[in-house]
């Protein structure tokens, strides 16, 4: 697609349902669930602006089949538009297209004013022929057991007149789902209502499906898959994350905003939308609400071990819900129920956001069984379950979730504990400036290696190891004089300055020394060490730097504020990316993974040493500062 990401949605569209090639001749009512004819999928299409429409595809069906389909029910031309499943963008082949899989049609180079109008039908003739159920899991695993009964719940209370509630928190459109009894049993949050999409109902709007969202390395529109892994990545339900699933839902409830200022219309139909249903559990409280000091250890490790896997974003008291186990009244033993989960996995390595990170109960080392819990869990097999689970999943998402999983297991080995790691995972601001974490000076590291595998070196001939942690020699900090630049406009290492302070901390360090001196040595890669972990303390305003890591600083203004309504460009800050990991070939990527863990354990010494320095201090004791 060669349209810019940041270009504002030019137009809105009205949503309707489409089924079969314009017979009208399938009977949803009549679907066997889990069962399609041989050859046969279902599909279920939205355009960038959150038009829905689910069509039948056969064998021999193609791209242009589906496009000529959505032409009719439009009535516009569709030659200018890309066919996207995840990162492929489908030609003619649609082989790799799953039954219930969720497709994005995309405009390429098409900008219309915001003068023109709708493009859509009245969605009155189409919603007719939607003979199908109001709500339907996209995919039919075993894994969503836990929601198809939820599902069944919706259906008789829709049927039967119960209205679902909207949420008035947050920045994105949901809405809870009642039973027949009129309790809420689902939270549904349609992936057009989302921050940035078309349909937000709360007047964040400005952007279209699958451009950058509050993160950007999250688009628009793709939060609710997000959900759906966190939830099947909770291996054996260790961290109480609650059903979750996509699923296709229509309904009068949900927003569609009139024309690109946002403007809701007066008159409410029936849509449908692509959506996030999680179960809604109940709940005493949130942990805003409650001392955390009393949260079981067990609990908060279990969550902290997700968040770390996942690269958690977005980890707040206000999405872990609190859970009394003891009565009413008293606050003794609680359970934790951790809930949003839309902007784990990004594309990027991102500045992780732990809420339990300076909690004492992140600061207690790993119990046997949850080291056992973490050593066994296998990165890529949970790809390939991510893959057959929610084949749209970006292959960007997948390497963070490996690389975390790897830092999880390797320092979780090492002996470091829960606030130990997400800390290394955790960027800092130094006089204004975001500085990269721990893991991501790691990661630059590992990126610089295998960049240079193809550079001829002085040290060609030497064993790999040795070559890899000899940058002891005094010629060393010359022959990477621009690690990561194009070797002009400074002639100053980021190493060479990293050494520099590392001795302005040793030298601030003074009554720690006796207790560091007892640390065993590790394995003749002192400066690595120091190289992993200090990296960070180096200062990253050099421009070349900055455009190399591929750190984006600017704020595009979206929306129209004369309407009342704010992009959401304009309430958050635009995050940096120091590294990319999507951009490495197959070749690349593992030998990335091999530098990568090669460097991790002087690093972790070298964390140990600063978390030794700091109790040590502590117990010293230091005059008040104020």
């Amino acid at each position: 697609m060669s349209r810019k990401l940041d270009s504002p949605v030019q137009t809105q569209m009205a949503v309707a349902l489409f089924k079969g090639p314009m017979t009208g001749e399938y009977p949803g009512s009549k679907r066997v669930e889990g069962k399609q004819p041989a050859g046969r999928r279902r599909v279920y299409v939205q355009t960038e602006t959150g038009c829905v429409f689910g069509m039948e595809l056969d064998r021999g069906d193609s791209a242009h089949t589906v496009k000529r389909r959505l032409q009719i029910a439009l009535n516009v031309p569709t030659d200018e538009s890309s066919l996207t499943f995840g990162d492929l963008v489908l030609k003619n082949d649609l082989s790799a297209v799953r039954n219930d899989s969720p497709l994005l049609l995309t405009r390429n180079l098409m900008h219309r004013s915001s003068s023109t109008p709708c493009l859509s039908p009245t969605g009155r003739d189409l919603q007719q022929r939607d003979w199908s159920g109001p709500i339907e899991i996209l995919g039919n695993s075993d894994r969503f057991a836990g929601t198809k009964q939820v599902v069944k719940d919706i259906k008789k209370a829709i049927k039967m007149g119960v209205d679902p509630i909207p949420v008035h928190s947050g920045l994105g459109g949901a809405y809870y789902f009642r039973n027949t009894r009129g309790d809420s049993v689902a939270i549904v949050k349609p992936t057009d209502e989302e921050p940035f999409a078309p349909n937000n109902p709360k007047g964040f709007v400005g952007k279209a499906l699958g451009q950058p969202g509050l993160k950007r390395s999250v688009r628009v529109g793709e939060t609710g898959f997000r959900e759906v892994a966190a939830y099947l990545l909770d291996k054996d339900h260790s961290a109480n994350v609650p059903p979750t699933a996509l699923v296709k839902i229509t309904h009068s409830i949900f927003n569609i905003n009139d024309g690109v200022n946002g403007n809701k219309p007066q008159k409410k139909r029936l849509v449908s939308k692509i959506a996030s249903c999680q179960q809604f559990i109940k709940h005493d409280f949130d942990a805003s609400d409650h001392g955390t000091s009393s949260f079981p250890v067990a609990a908060v490790h279990r969550i902290g071990i997700l968040d770390i896997r996942i690269l958690n974003t977005d980890r707040h008291a206000g999405n872990l819900l609190v859970r009394k186990l003891d009565g009413v009244g008293r606050f003794g033993q609680v359970d934790l129920i951790p809930i949003d989960h839309g902007l784990c996995l990004p594309e990027c390595l991102e500045d992780p956001y732990f809420e339990w990170i300076h909690w004492p109960q992140a600061s207690i080392p790993f119990s046997d069984d949850e080291l056992d819990y973490i050593e066994k869990l296998n990165p890529v097999e949970e790809c390939e379950m991510l893959r057959r689970e929610l084949p749209m999943i970006r292959e960007a998402c997948l390497r963070v979730l490996v690389l975390c999983t790897i830092f999880l297991k390797e320092s979780a080995a090492y002996g470091l504990c829960l606030a130990e790691i997400g800390e290394m995972m955790t960027r800092e601001f130094r006089s204004g400036e975001e500085e990269p974490s721990e893991l991501e000076v790691i990661c630059m590291e590992a990126r610089r290696m295998v960049a240079e595998r193809e550079v001829p070196s002085p040290k060609a001939d030497v064993g790999v190891e040795e070559f890899l942690f000899d940058i002891d020699s005094e010629d060393y900090a010359t022959r990477i004089a621009s690690p990561f630049g194009n070797g002009s406009g400074h002639g100053r290492s980021l190493l060479s300055k990293l050494e520099e302070s590392i001795e302005e901390e040793e030298e601030s360090e003074g009554e720690e020394q006796q207790a560091l001196a007892s640390l065993p040595p590790s394995k003749h890669i002192p400066s690595v060490a120091e190289l992993s972990m200090s990296l960070k303390t180096t200062g990253l305003g050099e421009k070349n730097f900055l455009k190399y890591v591929g750190a984006k600083t600017e704020n595009v203004q979206m929306a129209n504020t004369s309407s009342g309504h704010r992009s959401a460009n304009e309430q958050l800050p635009a995050s940096m990316s120091f590294v990319k990991l999507a951009d490495m070939n197959e070749d690349d990527w593992t030998l990335f993974l091999e530098k990568f863990q090669d460097l991790l354990y002087p690093a972790f010494a070298k964390r140990k040493s600063v978390t030794l320095g700091q109790r040590q201090r502590l117990r010293l004791g230091t005059s008040c500062q104020f």
